[in-house]
Order: structure tokens, then sequence, then C-alpha cells
């Protein structure tokens, strides 16, 4: 079987808020009249729940005619639009569905519409492939499969992707190839509650994580495979096969999902599992809530920040349809177990510097599917889950962040000082890629500055599948105690103009991920750090990993690479670690810490 040599990698590249009396309150969540009562007696038009999804929800079912057709259409459209503004998810009611080949382009999700996915079955493929990048697929962003059955044509299905990309609740009777044609360039990626029947072929992928999740066999790893979870999966082995292996995933919930029962639309809350292996369908209903569609405010382009607060604090939860949103006021969500959902890569871009999204201090919220793209003036946060100083304990229904990704600049200039902030214990970070642009428009040093990434306050939160890349500053910054982090993905700013842009009082850069000094107990696992220091190659980071040394603290399966000779790493965590060297693009690793 064909193993390319390990590759270099390519630049990856807002009504006002309303208080209801507890009577107006508990009739709007009944959606059974059509007013809602403000704090000064008033009635203003309550919002009304359920109704159509909008054009750019495209649903087949097996007697649709011509589907391979309008799949064609849209990814034609869609192939090559990376920074596009057109949003769609081809939605699939539950049934057998012969010849397609649905090839999926940026801002395109694919999916069945039953409870199960062995509901919807492709006899066909669901194909990613980088014929539009002359065979590069570290650029295959923004999509995602979900929810289908597979039978591959060839036996094996080719989902050729890189960050922002994931492969969710899908069963492939067959093989899955996670590489292009002809085995270029790849920079993913993300697997979760999936069964591959056959063997995975990461071949030339560079990193992945898999979760929860069964797999006939695992073909090579590059740098970095991780998996948790995972039947079928490897045995640990790092560095050499590169296989970071836990038996289980400590804390999971399942992403939310729209799917018909009967001819009635729902959302499906999974709930949350502990020490969790394999998927979560396996006995065919999976455990959790069923939320009619009439409980969500189905949200649309051209709607405004100020109805989607009011739908919230009536009781409604959100269904964010394939779009874009400009918001003038930040989205907060204070209602626990209010669900957040979008569908097609949603985009969320504050206008004039405020955050667009908060979560309060309460049980149970899931943001998903959602992009959060940031807007030309500087804002000090894109999302806030829980208030500065919170404190309550979530551990028994923990809020979940799941596909929720933020960019940057790219698609134009975009600022913000730090982008995500968790504050509230116990939450759930589950796949986010969180990227300031290293290509597009409206990037540079200065264009599209952003100092930090995730800054981690609650104690007891998980991330698994962490990507965060090209921070000005720290990428990821640790302060609560016994966090953890199942899978990381980084990669250090480009663009640093000179090694005096990056220096950190005498430390010489930022490290990618930092645990902050007061913090007793933290612990990591497959975490991986690239430099690329393309504009000045001469910078020296002097490390890719910062964090005391207590017995707490442990991290395991670390590594970092310079790609190519363009910056040096002098340590892998603190002064731990052989550097990097010359221009051969051999990682540096160190298997344990301390």
């Amino acid at each position: 079987m064909h193993a390319p040599p390990t590759p270099p990698t390519a630049p990856c590249t807002r009504l006002r808020t309303r208080a209801l009396g507890f009577a107006a309150l508990a009739v709007a969540m009944l959606m059974s009249v059509p007013t809602a009562q403000t704090a000064f007696g008033e009635e203003a038009e309550a919002v009304p729940g359920g109704g159509d999804l909008g054009p750019n929800v495209h649903v087949f079912d097996p007697s649709t005619p011509d589907i391979q057709g309008k799949v064609d259409e849209i990814f034609k459209k869609q192939e090559s639009a990376q920074f596009g503004l057109d949003r769609h998810a081809l939605m699939f009611k539950p049934g057998t569905y012969d010849n397609i080949n649905a090839q999926i382009g940026f801002y395109t999700q694919i999916a069945g519409l039953g409870l199960n996915p062995n509901d919807t079955t492709f006899n066909g493929d669901v194909t990613v492939d980088a014929g539009w990048f002359d065979g590069n697929a570290t650029q295959n962003f923004w999509r995602s499969a979900e929810n289908l059955t597979l039978n591959p044509v060839s036996g094996t299905n080719r989902w050729a992707v890189s960050q922002a990309a994931p492969f969710r609740r899908m069963h492939v009777k067959g093989g899955l190839n996670l590489a292009p044609d002809g085995y270029g360039w790849a920079s993913g990626g993300y697997i979760a509650d999936s069964k591959i029947d056959g063997e995975v072929g990461p071949y030339s992928q560079q990193q992945w994580y898999t979760r929860d999740s069964s797999v006939g066999g695992w073909v090579n790893g590059v740098w970095n495979m991780t998996f948790s979870g995972v039947e079928g999966a490897p045995a640990n082995s790092f560095p050499e096969p590169p296989y970071t292996t836990l038996d289980t995933t400590p804390i999971s919930r399942e992403k939310p999902f729209l799917y018909l029962d009967g001819a009635d639309y729902k959302v499906f809350v999974p709930e949350k599992r502990e020490n969790a292996r394999g998927v979560s369908w396996a006995d065919g209903t999976p455990a959790g809530e069923s939320i009619p569609l009439d409980q969500f405010y189905v949200v649309k382009e051209g709607a405004d920040a100020a109805t989607i607060n009011a739908a919230v604090e009536q009781g409604l939860h959100l269904l964010f349809t394939p779009g874009v949103y400009h918001i003038d006021e930040t989205i907060t969500i204070n209602r626990a177990d209010t669900v957040a959902l979008g569908l097609g890569l949603a985009t969320i871009i504050p206008d004039n510097g405020v955050t667009a999204i908060k979560v309060g201090d309460v049980d149970g919220v899931k943001l998903a599917g959602l992009l959060v793209d940031a807007g030309p003036v500087n804002s000090e946060t894109l999302i806030e889950v829980g208030p500065e100083n919170a404190s309550a304990d979530h551990s028994a229904n923990p809020t979940s962040l799941q596909d929720v990704f933020v960019r940057i600049g790219g698609a134009g200039p975009g600022k913000a000082t730090t982008s995500i902030v968790v504050n509230s214990d116990d939450t759930i970070i589950d796949h986010t890629w969180v990227w300031r642009a290293d290509h597009g428009e409206g990037w540079g040093w200065e264009t599209n500055r952003a100092d930090y990434g995730v800054r981690v306050n609650g104690d007891d939160v998980l991330a698994t599948g962490l990507f965060v890349e090209h921070f000005n500053k720290y990428d990821v910054e640790w302060y609560g105690e016994r966090g953890r982090t199942i899978f990381f993905q980084n990669e250090k700013a480009y663009d640093a103009p000179n090694q005096e842009a990056i220096q950190n009082g005498d430390t010489k850069g930022y490290a990618a991920y930092r645990v902050d000094d007061s913090v007793d107990e933290h612990e990591g696992w497959g975490m991986g750090s690239y430099c690329y220091y393309n504009v000045d190659p001469t910078i020296i980071q002097e490390h890719g990993f910062k964090a005391p040394v207590k017995p707490g603290v442990k991290f395991h399966s670390l590594i970092v690479v310079s790609l190519g000779g363009n910056g040096q790493y002098e340590h892998v965590i603190n002064d731990v670690g052989s550097p990097t060297s010359g221009t051969e693009t051999v990682p540096s690793q160190v298997v344990n810490f301390p």
C-alpha cells in the first residue's frame, strides 16, 4: 500500500432585553398566544417557533428527481468558494439512495434525517478531494458530513479534509481514505461517533483525532494520530508509530442534530456519556431528548440579534439556517438547556466590536455548528461561556461547544483580542478550529491582529479536538484547575516579521499552549505545535508548550515541528525536549512530561 513520505505543510490556512412576567413567560413557552409582556406591561409580538427551513436547506427523498444534478450544481458553486457568502445544507430523508456521489465543497453540510445513521443509506459516496487546489487538501475547511450510511462504490470513501470539517455519526460500510487523490498534503481532521467497517487510511494526513467510534483498522500515521474511546484503534505507541490511544473518553456528549419523526422535524439532543467507547447509536435508538421544531426560532438571513435574544427569553431554542448573520448586539443565552444549532456552517459576524455570543453560568447550553467571523472593529472577545468569576457546578449537565469555529481575517479584515473565553466550570469543548487567517483577504501581522485564541478560566473543562492557530501571542492559555485536553493541533503565526515581534519578555516567543503557574492539576494527550516562520526563517521559538512543574500537571505525547526549517524550536515544553534544527521537517518529541 502506497504510503508517501512525510510532507511539509502549506499555509492552512444582534427587540432589546425583555423581562417577562411569570405567567406571560409560561404562556409564551407553550406557544399558545402571539404576544409577550414586557416589564412595563406593554405587549409585543411573540417570536414564532417552527416554520420552514428556508431556501438554503435542500431536502431530498429517494423519489426526488435528479438528485445528482442538484448536488453537482451546489458543488460547482462551492468547490473553491473558500471565502464566499453562500451556505448550504443537503438533507436526505430516511431511505435508500442509489448511484450518488455527493462531492462536498465549502460551507456545505450533508446529513441524513433519520434518528440513526442506518436510516439513510447511500449506495454511493460522500466525497471531498482537492482538485480545485492542485491536489493539496490543506485548505479543505468548513464542511461536514453527518448521520449517513455509505456503501462506497469502490469500497472506500474519500474524505480528504483539513480543519473544521467534521465527519460525525457516519457509518461507512467499507474503508475511508483521508488523503487527496495523488496523496498530496493534508492537515486534518476529526471523526466522532462513527463506524468505519474497513480500514481508515490517513496516508499524508499530518495529524488526526478520532473519538468514540469504531474502525476496522488504521493504516499509518505521520506526526500525531490520537484516539479516545475508539474500538479497533491501534495500540498506544507514540512516538513510533505516532499513535496516542485512550481506551475511553472521560466525558462526551454528541452534537445535537435535526431529524424527521414521521413528517415532523425535531432536534435530537444526545445524553452525556461518561467513559464512552464506541458509537452512541450501536443499539439503535440513542439515549437523549427530542425537541419539536415549534420549540425553535428558525433563524433566517436578515434576522437580527434583538429578535434572536427575544426568542431565547421567550423560551425558544435557536436553529440557524444556512446563511451569514450580521449582528450589532450580543446574542445572549442565559436559559439552561438552550440549544443553538447551526446548519450549513451558519456564520455570525459582529459588526461593531461586540461579543458575538455570551452564555450565562447555567446548565446544559449546547452551541453547535456555528462559525463566528470577526468583524473589522476589534471585539474584546467573540464567544464567552459564563461570566467572569463563574462558579456554579455543571458537572451533571455541562455546557458544550461542538463544531463551533472562529475565524479572524481571511474573508476580509477582522480583529479580536481573545476569541473564546471559557469561565464556566465543566464545559466541554468538542471540536473547534480557532483560526487567525494566514491567507485570503484582510490578513497581516497587524491587519487581523488577534493576540489570544482560547482562554480557559473554568475548572474541570475538557477539550476534545482543540485546533487553535496563528495567534499573535498565546494560542491557548489555561487558568482553571483539572483541565484536560485530548488532541491539540497548532501552528504558530507564520507572518511574524521578526524575532522582536514575538519576544515575550525574556522568553523567545509565546507558547502555543500555556498552563498558568497557579494551576496544580492539568493533563493533556496527543498535542502538537508547528512553526513556519516564512517571513523571517531565523526566528527562534523557545518552546511549544509551557506548564508548571508539579505532580498534578501531566502531558503525554508532545511534539513540535519546524516546517521546512522556517524558524526553529529550542525545546518542546519548558526547557525539556531536544531542539528542531536545519531545513528537514523532522519532529522533536516528548512522550511524557514530566
